[in-house]
């Protein structure tokens, strides 16, 4: 399994974006549930997606993040309708 920092570094690599309009990401795993937690937030805007092991290996494995993907499109588009 991989680690939370190596998760984080692998979405921002993937998603540059995200780094550039200032989104925090902060990746936990939760035990209970047994799926990574991946936070992200920018000012008074949250969300939170929780990533199946299966989905995070494929990330890291350069396959696919598309449901990752999904919500942090989404996150922009609130972030940037907040701006007009």
């Amino acid at each position: 399994m991989h680690d939370k920092d190596e998760i984080c570094r692998k979405i921002i690599e993937i998603y540059p974006d995200i780094g550039q309009c200032g989104i925090d990401v902060t990746v936990d795993y939760d035990k209970q549930k047994k799926v990574w937690v991946v936070d992200l937030k920018k000012d008074n805007h949250e969300l939170k997606h929780f990533l199946e092991l299966g989905d995070a290996d494929a990330c890291m494995e350069n396959k696919q993040c598309v449901s990752l993907g999904l919500e942090i499109a989404q996150l922009k588009k609130n972030i940037l309708g907040d701006q007009y």
